[in-house]
């Protein structure tokens, strides 16, 4: 079974803000912890404090294609967007694209017309996208509605930001609903963040579970953001490996990799 990260960072410069570690964290760096760890590919989503983070990954998966994924993005304000979507699969690396969404402004956009441009484009030339909107979750029925063959990703169990504990998971019937449409997936990435107990996080394990249910094994997908937290890597690993029993031996390679590599259309070989 290859594990298969959904949701890391590296990054040169800049500042993260709140949990993240505050030293920049290389592609050599991250390389070495995934050996360390028992990860054997990961899926980079260039951050926004580092202005030059798409390049950065890019190169990292131009050196590494067996390492490395990108989730990247460009400026909504940049020229011809509909030539940048149609060669945008044809950078190094590049499986998709992943916005955060979050301000209020963000929701009129996703509900009217304006980001139209963006899910025509990525639904014509196959790109998926991951949205953190965690602010107003709703916005995904919509687009995935209005753009049937667009393949969409809720970021990080579609968790408000710094939430913890019961507080993090208030949006679970709007996260059920969404799973009813086939060509929504969550990532299911941070999640020793959300709780406010101790390994294995009990507190919250149930509303993991349910989200789990709700979306099945080929439309979750294990992730770390490993530069958030507390906990080890391979903690974050053996949560799923070993404690969270109610995923059977026959769908944990799907949460931990596989399903991710089929969403994504990524070939990793055998």
């Amino acid at each position: 079974m290859k594990i298969i990260d959904a949701h890391v960072h590296i990054w040169q410069s800049g500042k993260p803000r709140g949990a993240h570690r505050q030293e920049p964290y290389s592609a050599t760096e991250i390389i070495k912890d995934m050996h360390f760890a028992g990860v054997d590919a990961a899926i980079i989503q260039p951050p926004a404090w580092d202005p030059n983070a798409n390049q950065i990954a890019i190169e990292a998966a131009r050196q590494h294609p067996q390492k490395f994924g990108i989730l990247g993005n460009f400026a909504f304000e940049s020229e011809r967007p509909d030539k940048i979507l149609k060669t945008w699969r044809q950078q190094p690396g590049m499986l998709g694209l992943r916005y955060i969404l979050n301000e209020p402004k963000h929701r009129s956009w996703m509900m009217g017309t304006e980001l139209d441009w963006l899910w025509s484009g990525a639904q014509e030339n196959a790109i998926p996208i991951a949205i953190a909107a965690s602010s107003h979750l709703e916005v995904f029925a919509s687009i995935a509605t209005r753009y049937p063959q667009l393949k969409l990703i809720i970021d990080h169990l579609g968790v408000p930001l710094d939430a913890t504990g019961e507080t993090a998971f208030l949006q679970m019937s709007t996260l059920q609903s969404l799973a009813k449409f086939p060509n929504i997936a969550i990532k299911a990435t941070a999640v020793p963040a959300y709780a406010t107990d101790s390994y294995p996080y009990p507190s919250i394990e149930k509303y993991i579970q349910h989200i789990y249910t709700f979306f099945g094994p080929e439309r979750f997908f294990w992730g770390s953001d490993i530069t958030k937290l507390q906990c080890t890597w391979r903690q974050s690993i053996d949560l799923f490996l070993n404690e969270y029993q109610w995923i059977s031996a026959q769908e944990i390679d799907l949460v931990m990799g596989k399903a991710l590599t089929q969403w994504l259309d990524w070939d990793l070989g055998s």
